[in-house]
């Protein structure tokens, strides 16, 4: 019997049905057919193959049992050594196993191998569909629990207020430090009023970028659990910096031919760039880091993320405008 710990919330063990068709590697097509007529079951995706000892060996998908031979050995025909979950594995990491495998059902054993039953089909949409809100949810930084995650939508207003506001009160912190970093480029922008015209542009293309990484890596810490944080964060800075020279490559001309100066027109292109590799790193590395650390990724999401981001994009633009003698 289960531990009880392990009907905690989000877990293969919440969602595990034992009632699945069950058979000996050395059993015909026909025996086991047989056993499945009349039967009640809780998921009939596939029949598993266990031993004597109750450990797993493979599983038959269904539809191969019907189009196999009556004669046909199971042994012949199952998947081998099928990819399992374990009770108080993340139902995360289940749906994840579901995806990167192509399985219907995912199996569940304990720590011996021992068969425990399978996370069937329904119960691996509802997981995917209960992650999707989930992670729309954090990237608006609201964290709570997940299943007040789930109902945020739903919420009165006052109670969506209250789950949002912390947030969002670190951005408004973070806006004064931006204003604080213009009011030291004040002498520049005195003299050269057409360098503050970029900067609405380049904050707004930092955060876009930023913001589809933060959306891309949410939605991927639900399935990768295996790249290191080097591997990501060296991808997403040179994906950065890639996406940054191409938009950087396409200002470049367009300033230079608006206001007819090389060094600002150099400026904004580098600005971007450079604003795009860190955007990128930035929008990665919070969500990685706070999951690590057990904390809701909502905390490197959003509010704080963008905010970061704007400091950053202000701080190398008028560093380099300065550099340059625009």
């Amino acid at each position: 019997m289960l531990a009880s710990k392990h009907f905690l919330l989000e877990t293969a063990a919440q969602h595990l049905v034992k009632r699945v068709p069950l058979a000996q590697v050395d059993e015909t097509v026909a025996s086991i057919l047989s056993r499945l007529t009349g039967t009640a079951f809780d998921c009939i995706e596939a029949v598993y193959i266990i031993n004597d000892s109750g450990h797993l060996w493979g599983f038959v998908r269904l539809l191969d049992l019907l189009g196999a031979p009556q004669t046909q050995i199971l042994g012949d025909i199952m998947t081998i050594q099928p990819p399992t979950a374990h009770p108080d594995d993340d139902q995360e990491y289940v749906a994840g196993l579901a995806v990167k495998y192509g399985m219907t059902a995912v199996p569940v054993v304990d720590g011996e191998g021992n068969f425990l039953g399978v996370v069937p089909l329904q119960s691996l949409i509802t997981i995917l569909r209960r992650e999707h809100i989930e992670d729309l949810n954090r990237l608006t930084g609201i964290v709570h629990d997940n299943s007040q995650a789930r109902q945020a939508l739903e919420a009165a207003p006052l109670k969506r207020a209250q789950d949002r506001l912390p947030w969002l009160l670190v951005g408004l912190l973070g806006s004064i430090l931006a204003t604080f970093v213009v009011s030291r480029f004040e002498q520049t922008l005195e003299a050269r009023i057409f360098v503050a015209f970029f900067v609405p542009g380049i904050v707004y293309l930092a955060d876009a970028i930023g913001t589809q990484t933060e959306a891309i890596v949410v939605r991927g810490l639900s399935f990768n659990h295996t790249t290191s944080l080097r591997g990501l964060l060296m991808g997403e800075l040179w994906t950065g910096l890639l996406i940054g020279i191409a938009l950087g490559g396409l200002s470049f001309p367009l300033v230079l031919v608006a206001f007819h100066n090389f060094s600002l027109a150099v400026a904004v292109a580098l600005t971007i760039i450079t604003a795009g590799g860190i955007a990128t790193s930035i929008g990665l590395l919070f969500p990685w880091l706070l999951q690590r650390l057990g904390k809701d990724p909502a905390f490197g999401s959003g509010p704080v993320a963008t905010i970061i981001q704007d400091v950053m994009s202000l701080l190398i633009y008028f560093a380099i405008v300065q550099v340059m003698g625009v």
